[in-house]
């Protein structure tokens, strides 16, 4: 009933599509601001071509309040990264600034600081109330997103680092009014946005909802932890939807990258591809890369840092008070994750092994204030004081002590004597993001070339997870936690030759001195253009409103929704209609008969009777058979059903309606209109030996792999991982593709899959598309005169020397009968060679056997008369003047491709072809239908189905 139709609609649709076909239809820019004030002012000035919007949580400026107290000054931070990747930017493009201030800003002024910092810096400041930027900074990102991704988990019940939904809510505000502040500055998708770090890793989403256009990336300075640890995080999905609603994602290592994709993975369900050096991660129709570069920095500052008095001075003042010595120097905030104490106690052993270094070698330790507060902070410093403080009196002598501990802020000029003066620096961080010392150490080593007394050479014991381990490859690698391990380094880099060690600096320096911050932005701005360069021209609209489900799908420009009104038309004034549908995606969800006749396979087992592995049944209910009998008895219309199901699955289920043809195995076999004969259709001589031998290997992953199954069909074998462990059955799958490719190199099958859940090995030719071609073309022969009957042994080359489409022959995978009644002699011309041979010889060459009136052998032999008879069907029907094609899944892409190559050679008036998938998702069909319940009501339209 139409009651029923109504009813499906309902809950078969997958989400609102309120509106949102008349602004997908309403092309690019629907619904979204006019171009800003701003923007129409850089366009008349003509000399900025873009804009790159910066969006940090702490603007790159220092403050202070003026002599009078007055008002604030303010002056470039030019230690802040942000502030130096400023070199890299084209100059074309104008940059902009958006970040808190650095300094509490006075409600009153508020404004005026405002004005000064857009017009004297390109800064445009966020002001967040103070308890917003508490339950923000300090509780949200320090206490919960901070300790995430440095991979320490809150086992405590009373721990701070628990999530807090009321910390959650703030940060979430915060970034809310992020989004504000650039949606003023911008009001415009044009405009290209680059975020920084864990502080606003929702404002992606944010910003996504406001302009589904919008250029945007975002780079992680910290770690990203592995699935096993990020999945613990109650908001997990909403900060991973959110790194993906941005365009460019960018990480300072692989490791990083490769623990987001496995959350994507294992989380999302997304898989990603590789192309040409890229990462990328398909998400909802848009193109999500990922960058993979550390960061770097700007030696130049620190080579005219060489010139300074005050460095000299104090260089100076520094060689002489550690003349004699070997020197090594850290530098450290005070973190929990810096591994201060852990450098300490391998130097305390380093001593303990090796005394004779006590008066000739010195640790300089500088600590930096921590810049959070709490219980471990706390207690980290009180032991890292006292461990410092025992050092000295265990080791230290009355003329010199090994350890030199400063607790306070260095200066860059201090800092950088310190380094220069050092023959080593050690990082023995147990997690972090980046790290720069060992990069400013090189530089400072090195020296400008003026300076004469730089040692251009040095040695670096670098911790193994800090983000620059991978680039010095001339480092001394460390695991932090190996006591043992750390103080061999010590004394590993204070032995080695002084040729080794400028062989080492020189590497590092090459490096350095050429991937620096300027490089570093310079090539991510590069990346985020050209993912973004066909933003322009896609068709957008968003889905969901909490940060959970929120999802911007991107479609063709050329996409659009299939009008019921247009197909009914068309419909009505066809003579000749054909019908292809796919069956398991589209029309199975119509709701099943409740047939509990499942033919799937259990895990571990292996069946040549299976069809489908673990499936429920699939079979059609009342309904719909009611609905294609109806369909069906007009004579004007050809239906055609595609699944991947077997065939005696498909005889038994649609045995009430034997007026439609039926597909099974993803366009194996084909039963004609009106006949109980399955035709295959794979070549006459397919072979199918590998069968026996691929399910043994098939099984060994059965066995090795918790969650995998093999379905056995006629025609193809498919091991199927998507129960199986997300990361564990990829490998697995993988490792599988080799040992297929090795083992069945010369035998006429397909390997495909591998990322979508499951491996399948089929015949050769064989495809959805091209039993869709088959079928039109064969319909098709009624256009065309068939070749003489008289003529048996036709000129094979004439024929390929006509370029005008043959579509008086039906090709069934590779050979070529031509049409003639029914009981007449059939003409059968092989694959690719000039080879025509009657029905009425015993053999063909090729391996191909015909006797008795049979083609084939086995699975794949078919009697000539029930060729004919299908040809005959499919001729007597002729050229359809209305082509209706529907399908889901992926396999039904190349019935859509089948579709375009149909039109392409035949020729015929697109307008009367439709080719639809259901749901508002990347396509190679031209048009979509909203779900599965809007296609019944179209269905049902076409002939008044009540």
């Amino acid at each position: 009933t139409i009651s029923l139709i109504k009813m499906q609609r309902n809950v078969n649709s997958k989400g609102s599509y309120h509106n949102l076909c008349a602004l997908a239809e309403a092309g690019p820019g629907a619904g979204e601001p006019q171009i800003s004030k701003q923007l129409k002012s850089r366009l008349a000035d003509g000399t900025k071509t873009s804009r790159l919007i910066i969006v940090a949580n702490n603007l790159p400026l220092r403050a202070k309040r003026s002599v009078d107290n007055s008002g604030w000054e303010f002056e470039w931070d030019e230690d802040a990264l942000i502030a130096q990747a400023k070199e890299g930017i084209p100059s074309n493009m104008e940059v902009l600034y958006v970040g808190s201030p650095p300094v509490e800003i006075a409600p009153e002024e508020q404004e005026t600081v405002s004005s000064l910092l857009k017009r004297k810096f390109s800064c445009s400041p966020v002001y967040l109330d103070r308890d917003v930027k508490d339950k923000y900074y300090k509780g949200c990102c320090k206490q919960q997103l901070w300790p995430l991704f440095h991979y320490v988990l809150p086992v405590h019940p009373t721990s701070t680092r628990r999530f807090d939904p009321d910390l959650w809510q703030g940060y979430i505000k915060a970034n809310k009014t992020f989004m504000e502040k650039v949606v003023e500055e911008s009001a415009t998708d044009s405009d290209f946005v680059w975020i920084h770090d864990y502080h606003l890793i929702v404002l992606p989403s944010f910003l996504r909802k406001r302009f589904n256009r919008i250029r945007c990336g975002i780079f992680l300075h910290c770690p990203f932890p592995s699935s096993e640890i990020f999945r613990t995080f109650p908001k997990r999905e909403e900060l991973l939807r959110s790194l993906l609603n941005a365009d460019l994602v960018g990480f300072h290592t692989f490791d990083y990258a490769r623990h987001f994709l496995s959350c994507c993975s294992r989380m999302l369900g997304l898989e990603h591809e590789t192309s040409r050096g890229s990462i990328t991660l398909d998400y909802y129709g848009r193109s999500v890369a990922l960058k993979i570069m550390p960061t770097g920095i700007r030696p130049q500052r620190y080579l005219d840092g060489f010139e300074w008095d005050e460095f000299r001075w104090r260089r100076g003042e520094l060689a002489a008070q550690f003349a004699g010595k070997q020197v090594l120097v850290g530098v450290d905030d005070m973190d929990v994750f810096k591994g201060i104490e852990l450098k300490l106690q391998a130097f305390d052993r380093f001593l303990e092994r090796h005394p004779e270094w006590k008066e000739k070698v010195v640790l300089v330790q500088i600590t930096n204030p921590p810049r959070s507060s709490g219980k471990d902070v706390m207690e980290m410093h009180s032991y890292v004081t006292d461990l410092a403080r025992k050092i000295n009196e265990r080791h230290g002598t009355s003329t010199s002590f090994p350890m030199c501990y400063l607790e306070r802020h260095v200066p860059l000029h201090e800092r950088m004597a310190f380094y220069s003066i050092a023959d080593c620096a050690v990082v023995t961080c147990t997690r972090d993001g980046m790290n720069l010392v060992p990069y400013e150490y090189v530089v400072c080593r090195q020296g400008p070339d003026s300076d004469t007394s730089s040692a251009k050479e040095g040695m670096l014991i670098v911790s193994e997870f800090v983000g620059c381990s991978p680039s010095l490859s001339g480092a001394i690698r460390v695991n932090p936690w190996s006591i043992e391990a750390v103080a061999d380094a010590f004394h590993a880099a204070i032995k080695l030759p002084r040729e080794h060690r400028r062989l080492r600096h020189e590497k590092h320096w090459k490096y350095v001195s050429h991937h620096t911050v300027a490089y570093w932005a310079q090539s991510y701005v590069a990346d985020l253009i050209k993912v973004t360069k066909d933003h322009v021209s896609m068709k957008c609209y968003g889905l969901g409103l909490g940060l959970d489900t929120f999802r911007m799908v991107a479609l063709d420009a050329n996409f659009r929704h299939l009008e019921e009104r247009l197909v009914h038309m068309s419909y009505l004034n066809a003579k000749r209609r054909m019908f292809f549908f796919d069956y398991d995606c589209v029309l199975a969800a119509f709701g099943t008969s409740g047939d509990s006749t499942s033919s799937g396979l259990q895990p571990g087992q292996t069946s040549s009777s299976v069809s489908s592995p673990g499936s429920f049944s699939l079979a059609p209910s009342a309904a719909l058979l009611a609905l294609l009998s109806r369909m069906s008895s007009d004579p004007s219309n050809a239906i055609y059903l595609f699944s991947g199901r077997t065939k005696a699955d498909l005889t038994q289920w649609f045995s009430s309606v034997p007026e439609v043809g039926l597909v099974a195995e993803n366009g194996c076999f084909y039963r004609p209109i009106g006949s109980k004969t399955w035709i295959p259709l794979a070549a006459p001589h397919t072979d199918l030996s590998w069968m026996e031998l691929t399910k043994p290997i098939l099984q060994q992953y059965v066995e090795s792999t918790d969650g995998s199954c093999v379905e056995v069909k006629e025609s193809a074998l498919v091991w199927d991982y998507r129960d199986a462990d997300p990361d564990f059955g990829s490998w697995q799958a993988k490792e599988l593709l080799d040992h297929l490719e090795d083992v069945l190199s010369n035998k006429p099958v397909e390997i495909v899959g591998g990322s979508q859940g499951f491996v399948e090995i089929k015949p050769q030719g064989v495809s959805k598309g091209q039993a869709l071609e088959l079928l039109l073309f064969g319909a098709a022969t009624a256009q065309s005169p068939a070749p003489p009957s008289s003529a048996p042994h036709a000129d094979a080359t004439n024929m390929e020397a006509d370029t005008r489409p043959h579509f008086s022959m039906l090709n069934i995978a590779g050979a070529s009968f031509s049409p003639s009644s029914i009981g007449a002699p059939m003409t059968y011309v092989a694959p690719s060679s000039d080879l025509v041979m009657s029905s009425e010889s015993s053999t063909m060459e090729h391996g191909s056997t015909f006797s008795g009136g049979v083609v084939g052998a086995g699975a794949f032999s078919v009697p000539i008369t029930d060729l004919a008879a299908a040809q005959a069907k499919l001729s007597s029907f002729g050229v359809p003047d209305f082509v209706l094609c529907i399908g889901d899944d992926r396999t039904d892409e190349h019935m859509y491709k089948g579709i375009e190559n149909y039109k392409r050679i035949a020729e015929v008036h697109s307008h009367q072809i439709f080719a639809s998938t259901v749901g508002q998702k990347p396509s190679k069909a031209p048009f979509y239908l909203n779900d599965q319940g809007e296609v019944l009501h179209m269905l049902a339209t076409f002939v008044n189905f009540p």
